[in-house]
């Protein structure tokens, strides 16, 4: 079988360090075609964005989509929240997880895949300080080993 064509928009970096990842889903979303546009040139912007279940949909909120100059009239609100295309029991198992205590809803990365717009959205629960230092701790020796077995 063929292999799918990817291209990553944007990826959120920030988010891997501040929360630590339980589960990731791909989501469509739901877009006008001027944000379409928008997204193909790569200008969005959404260092705190968030989502959030609401009468069995989830939505982005907080992700600003640049306007685009080219379409005059017709042009969209930058910062609407989007609705995420999830199948129905994957919105059920998420919507119970983040009702329990420290879980969140964080957007990984966007890209697009056969030609649409999907997003990686991470079920989330924030670090402490001293899980983010554990972490850095821990990246800094594997990259000590690896450049170890590199020079022998």
């Amino acid at each position: 079988m063929a292999e799918e064509k990817v291209k990553i928009i944007a990826v959120n970096r920030k988010a891997r360090h501040d929360y630590s990842v339980d589960d990731a889903y791909e989501c469509g979303m739901e877009l006008l075609g001027t944000e379409v546009k928008s997204f193909r040139d790569g200008k969005i912007s959404f260092p705190d964005a968030w989502a959030e279940v609401i009468e069995g949909e989830v939505w982005l909120r907080s992700l600003n989509v640049a306007e685009n100059p080219f379409s005059s009239v017709f042009n969209h609100d930058p910062g609407r929240k989007k609705r995420l295309l999830l199948h129905r029991d994957e919105i059920k198992r998420i919507r119970r997880k983040v009702e329990e205590k420290g879980y969140t809803l964080i957007p990984l990365s966007f890209y697009f895949k056969k030609g649409r717009v999907k997003v990686e959205l991470g079920l989330c629960k924030g670090k402490k300080a001293y899980d983010k230092r554990a972490d850095i701790r821990e990246r800094d020796l594997q990259r000590d080993v690896e450049r170890e077995f590199r020079h022998r």
